[in-house]
């Protein structure tokens, strides 16, 4: 009944909410007379502070609307190129009007992001999205929130996971595509192009894994010790819920998003608590730029999704538990995974030095199991003073990682050089392309 009474304590506390976004908006606009009553800041900060406490926070939009190539915008449009019941298959078409910059964009090669199904929704991953756009055509899989998937619609396992991943890679066509995995889905990546590598199939030209838990033996971390510390039958009783009546997936058997919000803050209390406080003293302040900073942060890191039991429970115990891929154990739909029938796919694993949710070695122990592949075709990069979310967001991704991903695909997709371009994130890291020839009247504006 945890669910349940979760739903009926937030459904209870909305009209507070609302009460407080109505406050903090008239205490603060510009055109309200109560903006001239003394202490009205205090009270419009108060209000505002109360409001984000207690809204329900949505899934946010990735809001990729254009990319700087050669200093010159790109409109860029999201679509969906495949939908399945648990996942949406996004592509982002970048447009040109330019003849020559046109053959350019369709010359990129092609990077398959796999985002994580751990919690957070695939927008996490907006600015690795964004920064491989200025030299890929890109893809990312968007999963589906569980509680809005029809529970006649069947369960959904790791192995169902592994299967998606496999179409997905059909569908593009794995001839000229780059698998880019980003934390937990390395695993069933690793596992869908090793049973692929084995049928005889079609495989991508490489695949760069970062931060993920291939083998959790390696240096465990806080998260891996908590899902060893228990059995699996306690994770089944005390983490699985039904989905109350109110949504779509009603009586589907979940790990539900609040819980895995309240064990993401349980992780850093303090830090979270002096956020929070800072936001309140920037609102005083006038420091409308630090208080928006915070605003995008914990919209995004507040809004969370259901994950499927099946696939969660399979999770911990295959990757965390028994440790069947790193072991040579695992068996998917009858199908035995075996790394080193990959011969024909490079692989680039990532690690953030400071990584404290995949320790360091876990994501590089995918170089043991591939012996298949050549070492020229191998490379590995720690990333100094990189925490998990480092190597794949902000800075140091944009400065220190993404220029050796880039080159590092480049370099596995038949190009003789590697295509660079340049934005004002990329400035740094990015060698500019030849000039673009002066604007054709001709050109079609259908870019990849």
């Amino acid at each position: 009944m945890l669910y349940q009474w979760h739903e009926l304590w937030r459904a209870g506390l909305a009209p507070y909410t609302y009460f407080a976004d109505a406050g903090a908006k008239m205490y603060s606009a510009p055109d309200s007379w109560l903006t001239a009553l003394p202490g009205s800041q205090r009270t419009a900060a108060a209000f505002e502070l109360m409001y984000r406490l207690g809204k329900d926070y949505e899934k946010p939009e990735f809001g990729i609307h254009s990319v700087e190539i050669d200093g010159v915008d790109c409109p860029v449009v999201e679509r969906v190129d495949l939908t399945k019941p648990f996942c949406r298959l996004l592509r982002f078409k970048r447009y040109s009007d330019n003849e020559d910059r046109l053959r350019d964009l369709k010359d990129d090669p092609t990077v398959l992001v796999v985002a994580p199904l751990s919690g957070h929704h695939a927008t996490l991953l907006r600015d690795t999205v964004r920064t491989l756009l200025i030299d890929h055509k890109v893809y990312i899989t968007d999963w589906t929130d569980a509680r809005m998937v029809p529970a006649e619609v069947g369960a959904f396992t790791l192995d169902d996971y592994v299967a998606y991943i496999q179409e997905f890679i059909r569908h593009i066509g794995a001839d000229e595509l780059h698998v880019m995995s980003v934390c937990q889905p390395t695993v069933p990546v690793l596992a869908a192009v090793s049973l692929m590598a084995a049928r005889g199939e079609a495989v991508p030209k490489s695949m760069v894994m970062m931060g993920g838990p291939i083998d959790t033996r390696e240096s465990p971390t806080a998260v891996n010790n908590l899902a060893t510390r228990q059995p699996l039958w306690w994770f089944e009783n005390n983490v699985i819920h039904n989905v109350p009546a109110n949504y779509p997936g009603a009586g589907r058997r979940v790990y539900p998003g609040f819980l895995q919000h309240m064990g993401f803050m349980a992780m850093n209390p303090e830090r979270h608590q002096t956020s929070h406080w800072d936001f309140y003293q920037d609102l005083l302040k006038g420091d409308l730029s630090s208080a928006e900073s915070h605003r995008k942060f914990y919209d995004e890191y507040n809004a969370v999704l259901d994950m499927p039991a099946e696939y969660y429970l399979d999770t911990i115990r295959t990757v965390f538990q028994e440790h069947l891929l790193p072991r040579g154990l695992w068996d998917v739909a009858g199908e035995r995974v075996d790394p080193s029938k990959i011969k024909r796919s490079a692989l680039f694993t990532i690690e953030g030095e400071l990584d404290d949710i995949s320790g360091s070695g876990q994501t590089r122990a995918a170089h043991k199991l591939c012996t298949g592949i050549p070492k020229a075709d191998q490379q590995h990069l720690t990333v100094a003073g990189a925490g998990h979310y480092g190597i794949f967001s902000g800075r140091r991704w944009r400065t220190q990682v993404y220029p050796q991903v880039r080159d590092f695909i480049a370099a596995h997709a038949g190009n003789a050089v590697a295509p660079a371009k340049k934005n004002a994130a990329a400035k740094k890291t990015a060698t500019k392309r030849k000039p673009v020839a002066k604007k054709s009247t001709t050109a079609r504006k259908n870019a990849r």
